[in-house]
């Protein structure tokens, strides 16, 4: 039901309908194909799926629940494959429940600083791997097939057709997250066709870390287009790989501002080939992850591709300052991009963005040298949840220019975008 209140802003933008999603209001990526949803928990354990085709009366149909101890946050869908994210969940664990203790070190420093030498099983004890489902009907996925990693599993996943996955994943003998490409050209039995990771990243192998105490270097996840893969490191920044052979990623270019920068790099979004004359950009979304700026204020980027081997960034997006964002509850700056995904809006010259409790934003950047914001939402008091605090986390446009914004805490809210005004 879509609450009585005014939202604290919205220009360009008006709300269509909202969901609790039935208690399951912790919201992370969302996934819309064929007037359903699909959407990741940060908690739940598992994940939804909403009816969508009434915009303003989305209804929960259906709730997959995950393995033990597993998260399930992120996901893709394309055509009738659903691929489904698996990874041991760290916020369950002390050593990983604060921001300190997740996002200033790896994954292995942590064990290993506290001499811990495994969280369990996998299969057993949680399960760290992809999910694959049939959704031909849409209501009702149907799991055809799993790939399982040796390690704590899968954080994110990008997927646009074709024979492979994208995905970053948390292997047996690295510090953090890295680059793997898998084979599901048969769904029913995905195998890994390769990999690719930072120096220093390989600890079992005896590399040694090259970036500095306090800093993480995990791949968020890669978006693959034109044969190039442009990846976000956290605080290892951008890289671009060559991946027209699956078998042997190869390094292209690697860009970090971090320092003096807050780093925290989430995505990469190329604008190389998504509409009908192509554009040589990447949009680079620096996530923030610390409440009231305490890890610097964050920007989104837009990088100069014209040379792969030397992106150059030209301009950042504007950062919303309509009121003190760092002061106000919870975290203030980019989280996620609209991806362009085939079926969705596609445009290189505008960019719909997350900014966590500044709600979600679009912005023109049809001059990439001087991009500036043309719409922006920010929920009203009663769609926020029980914290009562804004954390717009994830947008996923359609053709018609309806956005699907989750949130950590307010569950789903579908807005109408009304166009370019300045």
């Amino acid at each position: 039901m879509v609450g009585e209140s005014k939202p604290e802003l919205a220009k360009n933008i008006k709300l269509l309908g909202h969901s609790g999603l039935d208690g399951h209001g912790d919201c992370v990526q969302i996934m819309v194909h064929e007037g359903y949803a699909y959407m990741g928990h940060l908690s739940s354990g598992g994940l939804t799926i909403a009816d969508v085709r009434d915009p303003r009366a989305p209804k929960v149909v259906g709730f997959l629940p995950s393995f033990t101890n597993t998260w399930t946050i992120h996901l893709q869908a394309y055509e009738n494959v659903l691929l489904v994210a698996e990874a041991y969940d760290f916020y369950k664990n002390p050593l990983f429940t604060g921001y300190e203790q997740y996002y200033t070190r790896s994954v292995q420093e942590a064990l290993s600083s506290s001499g811990v030498s495994s969280l369990g099983e996998n299969g057993v004890d949680y399960f760290g791997g992809m999910r694959l489902y049939d959704i031909s009907e849409p209501a009702a996925p149907r799991e055809i097939g799993a790939f399982k990693v040796d390690g704590l599993g899968i954080h994110r996943i990008f997927y646009a057709g074709g024979d492979y996955a994208y995905v970053s994943a948390l292997l047996e003998g690295y510090t953090d997250y890295i680059f793997m490409i898998v084979d599901i050209s048969d769904p029913t039995r995905p195998r890994e066709a390769g990999r690719w990771w930072l120096p220093g990243m390989w600890h079992a192998d005896g590399e040694v870390p090259t970036w500095s105490a306090g800093d993480k270097f995990a791949l968020h996840h890669a978006i693959v287009a034109n044969g190039m893969a442009f990846g976000a490191w956290r605080d290892g920044g951008l890289t671009v790989l060559d991946v027209k052979n699956p078998a042997e990623p190869a390094l292209l270019s690697h860009f970090n501002a971090h320092p003096p920068f807050g780093g925290g790099t989430h995505t990469a979004l190329p604008l190389t080939d998504r509409v009908p004359v192509a554009k040589p950009y990447v949009v680079v979304a620096d996530e923030a992850v610390a409440d009231n700026c305490a890890d610097q204020l964050k920007y989104t980027w837009i990088f100069d591709i014209r040379e792969p081997s030397n992106p150059v960034p030209v301009s950042t997006l504007p950062t919303p300052d309509e009121r003190d964002y760092c002061k106000e509850a919870g975290r203030f700056g980019p989280h996620n991009l609209h991806e362009n995904r085939p079926g969705s809006f596609q445009s290189s010259d505008i960019v719909f963005a997350t900014y966590q409790n500044a709600g979600v934003r679009a912005f023109d950047i049809s001059n990439p040298h001087q991009p500036y914001e043309i719409a922006a939402f920010v929920p009203s008091p009663d769609l926020r949840g029980d914290r009562g605090e804004v954390h717009s986390v994830d947008v996923f446009v359609d053709r018609e220019g309806i956005l699907y914004v989750t949130d950590f805490y307010g569950g789903l809210a579908i807005l109408e975008f009304a166009g370019s005004s300045r």
